[in-house]
C-alpha cells in the first residue's frame, strides 16, 4: 500500500521571478490600506472601544510586528507561495497545514466582502447617489471586482506598478491629513484625553480583533515569495517596512480624528475621514475621497492576491482543486483570483438583496478578524515548532541571543493571540452580535471536517512541492548569492 503522505515529483508552472524590494514594500504597505481601513471600520472601532481605539490598535499592532519579523526568519529558510500554510507543512507535518489552510482561506476569503461593500457606496457617493438602491450598489461591486482581476490577471509585474502609483495617492494624503491637523489643533478637548488608558479593557480586547483586519495585509511579501526575484533575502523585509509604515499612518490618523470630531459623531459616521473633512479641513475633502477610493483599490486587488497564491500552492500540493493551480500566459492562477472575488461579489450583493443579511457587515469583519488572528497565531506556533525541530539549522544562522530572540518572541505572539482569540469568543457576542460565537465555532468545526476528509484521500491525492522542485533550494540560491 502507497505511503499515506507520498511526496511525488510533479512538473509544476512556474510563477515569474519580477519582484524586487521596493515592490514588496509597496505591496506591504498598501494591502493594509490604511486609508480604506480607518474609513470603512473606523466608525464600529469607537463603537466597540471608544475614546481607546488608540490603545486598541497599538495593542494588537504589537504582536502583529513582532509576528512580522518571525516571517523574516521562516522566509529565509522556505520562501514559498504558500508561505505559512507551506511552513505548517514543512516544520509540522500534514494534518497540521491542511487545517492551516482552512484557517488562512477563511481568513482571507471573508475579508474581501468587507472591502466590496464599502468600495460600493463610496463609489457612489462621490458620483452624488447618497442613498443608492441595492441594484446600483450591487453593479458597483461588480465593476470593482472586475477591475480587481483585470489588475491580477495581467500580472504580478503590472498588478506592482498600478500599486506604486495608487499607494502614492494614498501617502500624499495622509502626509496632508497630518500637516493640516498638526496647523490647526484646536482646543475641543484635552489633547492629552487621547492617551488616556482605557476604561473597559472588554471593548479594547474585542476591538483589538477588529483592528487585525487595519493591520494585517503587509504578509503579502511573504506570499510573494516565489515571484521575488531574491526569494530568501527580499520577501519578509518588505513586511516589516509595511507594518511599520502602517502603525505610523495610524498615530498620525486617529489622534487627529478623536481631537477634532466628537465621540458620538465619529461612532454613528459612514466615513469617519469624510466627517472629519466637513468638520475640521473643507478643502481636504474630495481629496480624501478619491484617496478612500485609491485605498480601496489597493486593498482589494492585493487581499485577493494573498489568498490568490495561498490557494495556488494548495493546489499544488492537491489539498485543493488542481484548476485552483492554472497558470495563464501571464504566470498568474487564473481560477484561483476569479473563484474568490466571484464568492465575496455574491455575499456582497446577498446583504443588499435578502433583508435578513442587511447586518452581515460587523459579523464579516468580525469573522475574518478571528480567522487573521488566528492565522498569526498558527505562525506563532510554526516559529516555535522552526526554532525546535530546526535546531541544527537554526544554530548554524543565529546566534545564541538571536535564539534565545526568537523563541521568546514567539512564545509572546502564541499566549497573546491566543489570548485575545479567546477573550474575542467570550466578549465578542455582547458588542458586535449574538452570533458572532456560533459562526466561528461552526467554521471551525466544518475546518475539522474538511481535515478529516484530506486524510481519507490523502494516499492518492497529495503532492508536494518543495524547494529543489521550484528551484528554490538552499545549494541553488547559495550560487546566486541570495541565501545568508
Amino acid at each position: 500500500m502507497a505511503n499515506r503522505h507520498q511526496n511525488r515529483v510533479f512538473p509544476v508552472q512556474r510563477l515569474r521571478p519580477a519582484l524586487k524590494l521596493l515592490d514588496l514594500s509597496a505591496l506591504s504597505v498598501s494591502s493594509v490600506a490604511p486609508i480604506f481601513s480607518v474609513a470603512a471600520t473606523g466608525a464600529l472601532l469607537v463603537q466597540v472601544a471608544g475614546d481607546a481605539v488608540i490603545w486598541a490598535i497599538i495593542l494588537v499592532a504589537l504582536p502583529f510586528l513582532v509576528s512580522s519579523w518571525l516571517f523574516l526568519v521562516l522566509n529565509r529558510s522556505f520562501p514559498h507561495a504558500g508561505a505559512s500554510y507551506h511552513w505548517g507543512r514543512r516544520i509540522i507535518g500534514w494534518d497540521y497545514s491542511n487545517f492551516q489552510s482552512w484557517i488562512i482561506s477563511m481568513a482571507y476569503l471573508w475579508s474581501i466582502p468587507p472591502i466590496l461593500i464599502p468600495a460600493a457606496t463610496l463609489t457612489l457617493s462621490v458620483v452624488g447617489i447618497r442613498q443608492p438602491r441595492a441594484v446600483w450598489i450591487c453593479v458597483t461591486a461588480g465593476l470593482w471586482t472586475a477591475l480587481a482581476a483585470i489588475v491580477l490577471l495581467y500580472g504580478v509585474k503590472v498588478t506592482a506598478r498600478v500599486t506604486r502609483l495608487f499607494l502614492a495617492g494614498e501617502a500624499m494624503s495622509v502626509m496632508l491629513m497630518g500637516i493640516w491637523g498638526g496647523l490647526t489643533w484646536r482646543h475641543v478637548r484635552d489633547p492629552f484625553t487621547v492617551w488616556r488608558p482605557p476604561s473597559h479593557w472588554s471593548g479594547v480586547l474585542v476591538a483589538m480583533v477588529l483592528a487585525a483586519t487595519i493591520v494585517d495585509g503587509w504578509e503579502i511579501d511573504s506570499y510573494a515569495a516565489e515571484e521575488s526575484v531574491k526569494p530568501r533575502a527580499a520577501p519578509g523585509w518588505g513586511g516589516i517596512i509595511g507594518a511599520a509604515m502602517v502603525v505610523l499612518y495610524y498615530l498620525v490618523i486617529w489622534p487627529i480624528l478623536l481631537h477634532e470630531v466628537p465621540m458620538g459623531t465619529l461612532a454613528h459616521s459612514p466615513d469617519v475621514l469624510i466627517t472629519w473633512s466637513h468638520r475640521a479641513a473643507p478643502p481636504l475633502a474630495d481629496i480624501l475621497r478619491v484617496a478612500v477610493l485609491a485605498s480601496t483599490a489597493g486593498s482589494l486587488w492585493l487581499t485577493t492576491y494573498i489568498l490568490s497564491r495561498a490557494l495556488y500552492a494548495m493546489a499544488r500540493d492537491r489539498v485543493m482543486p488542481r484548476g485552483l493551480g492554472a497558470l495563464n500566459r501571464h504566470q498568474v492562477p487564473t481560477w484561483a483570483v476569479v473563484v474568490p472575488l466571484a464568492l465575496a461579489f455574491t455575499v456582497t450583493c446577498g446583504q443588499f438583496v435578502w433583508p435578513f443579511l442587511h447586518h452581515l457587515f460587523p459579523l464579516v469583519l468580525g469573522t475574518a478578524g478571528f480567522f487573521l488572528v488566528g492565522e498569526f497565531w498558527l505562525d506563532g506556533v510554526n516559529a516555535l515548532a522552526f526554532v525546535w525541530r530546526f535546531r541544527d539549522e537554526v544554530r548554524m544562522k543565529m546566534s545564541r541571543y538571536g535564539r534565545w530572540t526568537m523563541l521568546s518572541a514567539a512564545v509572546w505572539v502564541v499566549l497573546t493571540l491566543g489570548f485575545l482569540e479567546v477573550l474575542f469568543l467570550v466578549w465578542g457576542p455582547h458588542y458586535i452580535g449574538s452570533g458572532i460565537d456560533q459562526v466561528v465555532l461552526l467554521i471551525l468545526v466544518a475546518g475539522v471536517g474538511r481535515l478529516a476528509w484530506l486524510k481519507y484521500r490523502s494516499a492518492q491525492t497529495m503532492v508536494s512541492a518543495f524547494e529543489k522542485e521550484l528551484n528554490l533550494s538552499a545549494e541553488a540560491c547559495q550560487a546566486q548569492g541570495e541565501y545568508r
